[in-house]
């Protein structure tokens, strides 16, 4: 296990060539960074730019465009990047989403990128995001009674020390960056899962604090990756496969 200390772009890069050379091993889901009209707002049409040139954006954004949504381990633990979608029935819905896709402002693919959950939701509420929705614990519980799973896997938002659990531990919020963009003293978090569906984390403390990442002209009504705070329970295992 290592960590990369590197730009914005040269992690894109690096993650791609893993994919290439690794292409039944590594597999990497799609956020809501991954489209032209955030990434070009927050700071990684600049960098392209200015590192390389808009030749290298324009084709990252059509490896974006065709990236998967979704992915589900041994039937029993669905992951994304955000969250889940009132819109959202049956697996096949995601399955039969055309690639190469931009992401919407509503439906199914916006919320599987940017919905949250909510301990102060019940059903589905208003996101202050100003885009797709919130969630409650008892959205999470009849999501995975429908499908027979027992934990949802998502990220999208910064958490204290690099995981969190919610609705009973039935979602975790993972978020392995630490210190983000120099501003959250944020541990990072890493997640295991082995063949028994017994997940283990792994916790990277940030090593020192970094000066903060000034983001591109800040004009965009959607937030991006808000803190949450909490208190996590001792325990650093959870047993996925079991219910």
């Amino acid at each position: 296990m290592f960590i990369l200390h590197l730009s914005v772009a040269c992690r894109s890069l690096y993650l791609d060539q893993i994919k290439i050379k690794y292409p039944e091993n590594f597999f990497l889901l799609r956020g809501n960074h991954e489209c032209a009209s955030i990434n070009r707002i927050y700071g990684f049409y600049d960098e392209c730019k200015r590192r390389f040139n808009i030749k290298l954006w324009k084709t990252f954004t059509d490896c974006f465009n065709c990236l998967p949504i979704a992915a589900i381990i041994d039937e029993k633990i669905f992951c994304c990047h955000g969250g889940l979608s009132p819109d959202l029935q049956t697996m096949e819905q995601i399955r039969r989403i055309m690639r190469p896709t931009d992401v919407p402002d509503t439906g199914l693919l916006c919320d599987l990128l940017w919905s949250d959950p909510d301990k102060d939701t019940q059903g589905w509420g208003e996101s202050d995001r100003g885009v797709s929705f919130t969630f409650g614990a008892d959205v999470v519980a009849k999501f995975l009674n429908r499908h027979d799973m027992d934990l949802i896997c998502r990220a999208h938002q910064v958490v204290e020390d690099g995981y969190e659990f919610f609705a009973k531990r039935q979602l975790v919020t993972l978020f392995s960056a630490p210190n983000y963009c120099g501003e959250f003293d944020n541990a990072g978090g890493m997640m295991s899962v082995d063949e028994t569906l017994m997940c283990s984390f792994q916790i990277l403390k940030p090593s020192e604090k970094k000066p903060k990442y000034q983001y591109g002209a800040l004009n965009t009504g959607r937030p991006l990756t808000p803190p949450r705070a909490a208190n996590l329970p001792p325990q650093t295992q959870s047993k996925a496969g079991k219910k």
